[in-house]
């Protein structure tokens, strides 16, 4: 501690007139001198804190494993060879395998830079007007007759996950069911965001790994088995890990099921225009939902499909059955998000906001977004023509079937990690890799340890 200034007599004034007051200053000094010799008493009896000398109060804390996902890339900057390859990471990548970041984006953020009158400021704590607005009819339509009537309420979150957690624990404070239910697979994430939540997380049959394909009738059954009023989650489109969505015949009949039984339904749609290059056809399936006046959630991320990963840009909106009730579910919405993170960042909304508001900007995102979507969509038929070029056994028409970033191989955990050690290739131990790290440069390196691993290793 800094110790007092001891005051002089001759700078001391009194405080009733501007002449010097010595028995002021004598008086002062003392109170000082006091303090002084109190402070040093008290440094000197402080006694030494109980773990000082002793083990953290942490030590009982076991090591974390790595993160599933994430896991792959540390593995993969590791790794010292020339030829690897991370197919684990959920990100796009340029034909030279580089992170991409929009033109479009780019142009946004120049003239954001030079808008003056922009400032730091907190924004509300749902985010930014212009953004909620817009997010809602990216994902429901311009001609919503949710959105039309009000009946919609949409708030910023922090990209896909922090919406999804948003949106979590609103359920759980104010929802009569506390049970949700994920497609088996689904993103490892969801289990842990919703388990935090206060959510009880169960599963519904998703995936058949005898076809690669869709269990639509296990889907079904399992579906008509939950209990009246579950929360049911949907991947919207592009299905993550397996690049395996519903027809929209299918998903119809999902619709009829879901509201027969009074489930909500909870979509993730976290590639909207990324899985097929068109924003209207990836949110059909939502669509569907609202066009039958009934309920349901819906978390949105522009990381994919504006390339915002680290920006952390997302929404939550929730439609409900009148304005009245939309109103209402907004105000808890802020109580849930103000302990959470108090109000989002704005750089990242206010990117998204100018484009979507600008029909220019719109329209030159949409070219880049197809871009994307069509490199991603000629990478899994190049791969499939290579394997079928080289003979490699079993029926490998799923990867061209699938969509979107990710395709489940159907590998086995031997045959991955035969793959990781002989051909430097890095994915998730189930088999998923991203197309969308592949390049027509790397597509015969893949085929190659695909090949090798198949007809090596059991």
């Amino acid at each position: 501690m800094r110790p007092p200034v001891i005051l002089e007599p001759s700078t001391t004034y009194s405080s009733n007139s501007s002449s010097y007051s010595p028995s002021s200053d004598r008086r002062l000094n003392t109170i000082a001198k006091h303090f002084v010799n109190h402070v040093q008493m008290d440094s000197h009896n402080i006694s030494p804190s109980p773990t000082a000398s002793s083990d953290s109060v942490f030590a009982q804390i076991v090591r974390a494993p790595e993160d599933a996902i994430l896991g792959v890339t540390v593995a993969y900057n590791k790794d010292t060879s020339p030829i690897k390859l991370n197919l684990g990471v959920g990100a796009y990548r340029t034909e030279e395998g580089k992170p991409l970041v929009l033109d479009v984006v780019r142009r946004v953020e120049h003239q954001l830079f030079t808008d003056g009158s922009r400032n730091k400021e907190y924004i509300p704590i749902v985010g930014l007007a212009d953004f909620n607005k817009l997010s809602a009819k990216l994902i429901f339509g311009a001609d919503s007759p949710a959105i039309q009537e009000n009946r919609v309420t949409t708030v910023q979150g922090l990209s896909g996950t922090g919406s999804l957690r948003v949106g979590g624990e609103f359920l759980a404070k104010h929802y009569h069911e506390r049970v949700i239910y994920l497609p088996q697979p689904t993103w490892g994430n969801h289990i842990k965001v919703f388990t935090l939540a206060g959510l009880t997380v169960k599963t519904y049959r998703y995936y058949a790994p005898a076809t690669r394909g869709l269990d639509f009738q296990g889907l079904l059954e399992d579906l008509g088995a939950a209990p009246s009023g579950s929360v049911v989650l949907l991947h919207a489109c592009a299905h993550n890990p397996t690049g395996v969505d519903p027809t929209l015949e299918q998903w119809e009949q999902i619709r009829q099921m879901i509201r027969s039984k009074s489930l909500l339904p909870f979509f993730d749609s976290a590639y909207q225009g990324f899985a097929s290059g068109s924003l209207d056809a990836d949110a059909q399936p939502i669509r569907l939902f609202v066009a039958d006046g009934g309920e349901l959630l819906a978390a949105q991320s522009y990381a994919k499909n504006m390339g915002l990963y680290g920006e952390r840009v997302g929404a939550l909106s929730i439609v409900c059955k009148s304005a009245d009730v939309a109103s209402r579910v907004e105000s808890q919405l802020k109580l849930v998000i103000r302990p959470m993170y108090s109000s989002p960042p704005i750089h990242g909304a206010s990117i998204v906001a100018a484009i979507l508001k600008d029909r220019d900007l719109y329209n030159e995102w949409t070219i880049e977004l197809k871009a994307m979507a069509d490199r991603i969509i000629n990478m899994r038929q190049q791969l499939f023509d290579a394997l079928r070029a080289r003979g490699t056994p079993g029926d490998w028409s799923h990867i061209i079937k699938q969509i979107g970033m990710f395709t489940f191989t159907g590998l086995n955990p031997e045959q991955v990690s035969f793959m990781t050690k002989e051909y430097h290739i890095y994915m998730t131990s189930d088999g998923r890799i991203s197309m969308a790290g592949l390049s027509s440069r790397t597509v015969s390196h893949l085929a190659d340890a695909i090949h090798a691993a198949v007809t090596q290793v059991a």
